[in-house]
């Protein structure tokens, strides 16, 4: 049987079951044109406030002249021109389209290398290309993507353009592009809008670029944190209408799926990405576990051992970050209201209390809760002098940031991503990237687990897009367990691991295919 037959019989053979979610009211809106709109909407819209206007008050003051916002912090590449909106700008790549909207196109050979030493490490997701790309599982898919864009991401997108889709993508986070990436792939004649540092506005009007392009009619979306889909929901909804199927990878957009399935309004099928097994495990737990350090050490210089740390939440993300503290010798608190993930938290040695019994004693906050207001003005005004606030979660809801924009608090920007907000007495907290997602603003991720996720994205689209119609309904799926047990067998070759197989004998007495899948659904990892 050939590679690609196989990709494809793992696709005929499969049995997904619908999840349900209990609905929730979102309280955020995006806009106001978008009265209505709170089953599903982007929180961090709301809660941005425009880097700009912090320059021009009097209370922010910068002791860094060349540090700013919206540098990359992997290239330095800021230039005399990145005062000036992508927007403003007249830009060619070297075909001579203009369908982009990045910081500085003559940054691409710098972003075409960091691409290529992701591709060394990412040994899944260019397996796939390879096995998929004669058969062209996506031809004539139109995908709409919206993640956040590095050198990992680009490595997927040119994979799904490699098995026949055309894609245009924008950025999820505002503050987690690189700039030299974005404009690789510009050059390389994807439509591509993002910058790091966008604006509120520009943020949206980057999306809504990729889904409303003349001669250009989306028919699938690749989501992380569900803006895309909330943007053509709500401002293009016959347009969404025709979408085959939504792929979804953050907790917080597959929570906004679930609200909008209860209430009746998805009309289209999605998948579950953040719920399969390679992408929990592996991308919240691993991933986390290495990039809570590294967004620390080169934000803030800090040195662990024996210093003090509250991790609000103790989930996956939760659990790969109190993992790599407690290796580093520091004394970790938890905050949790799931009593099952408190008493995990209880077995593995970390002491579970409330925020306000520690606040005024611990050195590091860190948030990884999904939710809003976790981290309080109250909270911030007990903490100690210096004391390190970031966030884990995808949202930039988890911190009350815009509680701190106050006239009687002074904001200093030290370094790209990193401020000191001083209070009257002259204690100063240190505020990480604004609230927003630390690992992926003040660092990155290992490519390795990005692999991971990604293939797993990408099955997810070839399923939906190639499945016959009435496979799904309107509602949320999990990716099929067959697809994650063929997402990590992807990259077990990498390990040098060889997988026992059992006999027939054995395969009877469990009731299982020799082949797989090896656990059901309800199989807790």
């Amino acid at each position: 049987m050939s590679e690609s037959i196989e990709i494809r019989t793992i696709i005929e053979n499969r049995n997904i079951n619908a999840v349900t979610d209990t609905p929730v009211t979102d309280p955020a809106s995006a806009s106001k044109d978008l009265e209505g709109s709170n089953a599903f909407v982007c929180q961090r819209s709301k809660l941005d406030t425009k880097t700009s206007a912090l320059k021009k008050s009097s209370r922010y003051r910068s002791r860094s002249l060349s540090a700013s916002s919206t540098d990359s912090y992997s290239s330095g590449s800021s230039s005399d021109d990145d005062d000036i909106s992508p927007r403003e700008k007249v830009q060619k790549n070297s075909a001579g389209s203009s369908d982009f909207c990045v910081r500085n196109i003559n940054q691409h050979a710098f972003g075409r290398r960091e691409i290529e030493i992701a591709e060394q490490e990412m040994p899944g997701i260019m397996a796939l290309r390879k096995r998929a790309a004669e058969d062209k599982p996506l031809k004539n898919a139109k995908i709409v993507g919206c993640t956040h864009i590095n050198a990992q991401t680009a490595v997927l997108i040119e994979t799904l353009a490699a098995l026949g889709a055309s894609v245009r993508w924008a950025a999820c986070n505002i503050y987690s592009t690189q700039n030299e990436v974005a404009a690789a792939l510009a050059e390389a004649d994807y439509p591509i809008f993002a910058w790091r540092g966008e604006t509120e506005e520009d943020f949206w009007w980057c999306i809504d670029k990729c889904v409303n392009s003349e001669n250009w009619q989306p028919n699938m979306i690749l989501d992380d944190g569900g803006d895309a889909t909330h943007l053509m929901l709500k401002k293009y909804p016959a347009m969404f209408k025709l979408i085959k199927g939504i792929v979804e990878e953050s907790v917080t957009g597959v929570h906004r799926l679930y609200q909008l399935s209860k209430g009746g309004k998805l009309t289209v099928p999605a998948m579950n990405v953040n719920d399969s097994v390679t992408k929990t495990k592996y991308d919240n737990l691993y991933s986390c576990r290495e990039s809570i350090i590294d967004s620390l050490k080169r934000s803030t210089d800090v040195m662990f051992g024996g210093k003090q740390v509250v991790v609000c939440g103790y989930g996956e993300v939760g659990k790969g970050c109190c993992q790599a503290l407690k290796g580093f010798g520091c004394v970790v608190y938890i905050t949790e209201i799931d009593p099952i993930c408190a008493l995990q938290a209880s077995m593995d040695g970390f002491r579970v209390v409330k925020l306000n019994e520690v606040i005024r004693n611990v050195d590091i906050v860190i948030t990884a809760t999904g939710n809003k207001n976790v981290v309080t003005r109250e909270h911030m005004d007990k903490m100690k002098n210096g004391c390190i606030v970031c966030n884990m979660g995808h949202s930039n809801t988890e911190i009350d940031i815009n509680s701190l924009r106050t006239p009687d608090l002074t904001w200093e920007k030290v370094r790209s991503q990193v401020d000191h907000v001083i209070w009257p007495d002259a204690k100063r907290i240190i505020l990480l990237a604004e609230g927003r997602l630390v690992n992926l603003s003040c660092s990155s991720l290992p490519s390795f687990v990005v692999s991971i996720t990604s293939a797993t994205q990408a099955l997810a689209l070839i399923e939906l897009f190639n499945a016959p119609q009435g496979r799904y309904k309107s509602d949320v799926y999990l990716l099929p367990k067959k697809m994650d047990e063929y997402v990590a067998s992807l990259h077990l070759p990498t390990f040098d691991a060889h997988l026992t197989e059992l006999t027939d004998e054995q395969a009877k007495y469990m009731g299982l295919n020799k082949a797989g899948p090896f656990k059901p659904n309800y199989y807790r990892y």
